[in-house]
């Protein structure tokens, strides 16, 4: 299994899962996501980023960094 870096998971949040080396799919994008959140990168991104992540907080299917 490929490791989550920032840049997989920065590239993943674009669509690029080949890119990262990961399978296309919603577990894969979660984890991406909430891996951003967790290190607080969601936020330094490009605006959409970090507003998916919010969204995916909202919606319960991430959680918001300790």
């Amino acid at each position: 299994m490929t490791e989550m870096t920032t840049f997989a998971a920065a590239m993943i949040m674009d669509g690029e899962f080949d890119l990262a080396g990961f399978e296309a799919n919603e577990e894969n994008f979660l984890e991406a996501a909430q891996f951003l959140i967790n290190n607080g990168v969601a936020w330094t991104l490009q605006g959409r980023v970090g507003r998916v992540c919010s969204d995916l907080i909202s919606q319960g299917l991430c959680e918001a960094a300790a």
